[in-house]
């Protein structure tokens, strides 16, 4: 096939329905765009044995050797025996490797089936991989009751002081921005509501509206989607960290457990404080929307809050309460099971705190649509 015989080069002679292949020369990476040549013009249809006579080939590198299994599955058909002979046996530990990294032909597709299928795969994949993430998710959730009992049984091991501290760091120290934005929303809510019920004259309910949205769904959902955004990255970032640096490792090597001391006091500190700074989100994006009220639409303070209380109802308040504690587990879990998930390096931590924050939102929104609908089969 070629004069050069330092160069890598194929012969072929076919007898009946056998096919000798002779192979020599230097397979290197030099020479393999023209052997692909060679070894895609080959045709093995109507064979029922291949040989393929390696003694001639003096030197042989990576791309070589993939060239050979290459040749060796271009010609393995239905019923076709092939066999690779005479190679040098210094060859044979690089062929091995290749052989055992060699990616397999993909099956070719059906005509215009292919976007469909590829379609289809990706969201079995997805799928799976969303009922595996619940799956852990709910075992976790098994994990830290467990751990919660036991505590409990045995209350000298809680971390009361690792306690406080969460508490002032999730509940104190979020009031100002919980404040602030819901503040801000309670004014462009009552404005864009004025908006609309001044087409019937009906201004006045603008304040209705403000405090059933605020005490039953604003107040408690902002807070915490305020809190997964700022709290629940902060659990995935610390605890991940402490993986990275191994002192989970050490916890659990001393006899610790890190879900008594990382998980637990985060956990009940959430519950605590959500609870309250969904009230008071309420309560401030009342009080933006009450000014609002006053300058835009002439409602003073007094008439804003009698018609408050005239609008809502203790259900309206406690509705919106009862709902935080189950906020904050899922955030609090979601934050601390991520990062224990980490892996040692800075890439996995922030690649999983990304995470648990659209994982803690998104869980927070599903609940959250589904206390609504069993508030209103309920009738409440």
């Amino acid at each position: 096939m070629t004069a050069m015989r330092d160069e890598g080069w194929i012969e072929a002679k076919r007898d009946g329905r056998t096919l000798t292949v002779r192979a020599g020369g230097r397979w290197l990476v030099a020479d393999a765009a023209a052997l692909d040549r060679s070894v895609a013009a080959l045709d093995a249809k109507g064979l029922s044995n291949v040989r393929i006579d390696a003694a001639a080939v003096d030197a042989l590198d990576t791309a070589g050797a993939w060239l050979l299994v290459r040749l060796r599955k271009a010609m393995t058909h239905d019923g076709t025996e092939v066999s690779v002979e005479n190679l040098d046996t210094k060859f044979a530990p690089l062929m091995e490797q290749v052989e055992k990294h060699a990616a397999a032909d993909p099956p070719p597709a059906g005509p215009g089936t292919s976007g469909i299928v590829d379609a289809l795969a990706s969201l079995g994949a997805a799928v799976i991989a969303f009922l595996g993430d619940a799956r852990d998710v709910l075992g976790f959730f098994g994990l830290v009751v467990v751990t919660a009992l036991r505590t409990a049984s045995h209350p000298r091991g809680f971390r009361f002081t690792a306690f406080v501290s969460h508490v002032q760091r999730t509940g104190v120290s979020a009031l100002p921005i919980v404040g602030l934005l819901s503040f801000l929303i309670g004014i462009v809510f009552a404005y864009q509501g004025a908006q609309q019920l001044r087409q019937f004259g009906a201004e006045i309910y603008t304040v209705n509206l403000l405090g059933v949205s605020f005490f039953r769904e604003l107040g408690v959902l902002l807070a915490a989607i305020i809190v997964a955004g700022r709290s629940g990255s902060a659990f995935t970032a610390e605890i991940g960290t402490m993986q990275v640096n191994e002192e989970v490792d050490a916890m659990k090597t001393i006899g610790l457990d890190p879900v008594e001391i990382l998980v637990l006091p985060r956990l009940f500190a959430l519950m605590l404080t959500l609870p309250m700074l969904g009230f008071y989100g309420a309560l401030m994006g009342l009080a933006g929307g009450a000014l609002m009220c006053d300058l835009s639409l002439n409602i003073p303070l007094p008439i804003f809050l009698q018609q408050l209380r005239a609008s809502t109802t203790g259900w309206s308040f406690w509705l919106g309460i009862l709902k935080a504690p189950f906020f904050a587990v899922c955030i609090a879990l979601v934050g601390c099971r991520e990062g224990l998930r980490a892996a040692r390096s800075a890439d996995s931590v922030g690649r999983l705190t990304t995470l648990s924050v659209v994982e803690s939102i998104f869980l927070v929104i599903v609940l959250d649509a589904a206390f609504s609908i069993l508030f209103a089969k309920l009738g409440i």
